[in-house]
């Protein structure tokens, strides 16, 4: 890609989230789906940095599908469950109206496929 990214926002809702993912691992399991190759991502540090502002202890990644058709990456804050020995997903929420309880989940998109979005000169681009 020869132009700087304008991603908007990287900010998506949770149920939004879920809908990449199924159609992520939907795809997957047609022979077209499984053609398309992405060797990596491209991840923009605001991605990164509004996950990490949560706290928690580790970051997980789940592959979806966005609304351009592209193999994207769903970032979740994850934080350790000693009585369940697992690191568990948590959401940052939206702010609901004001006098409403609870807000919207959010989790954190922005990434792009690699390729098109590689350093060709990359000793890791195939």
């Amino acid at each position: 890609m020869s132009q700087k990214l304008d991603l908007g926002s990287v900010v998506i809702t949770l149920t939004e989230g879920i809908q990449w993912a199924d159609k992520y691992r939907k795809d997957m399991t047609t022979e077209e789906g499984r053609k398309k190759q992405v060797d990596g991502y491209l991840i923009p540090l605001e991605s990164l940095k509004l996950v990490m502002d949560q706290d928690i202890q580790a970051v997980r990644a789940y592959k979806g599908i966005n609304k351009a058709g592209e193999q994207t990456l769903i970032l979740v804050g994850a934080k350790w469950d000693a009585e369940k020995g697992i690191y568990v997903d948590v959401f940052k929420e939206e702010k609901g109206e004001e006098g409403v309880e609870g807000g919207v989940p959010l989790v954190y998109d922005g990434t792009r496929p690699v390729p098109p979005y590689g350093d060709p000169e990359s000793p890791l681009n195939p």
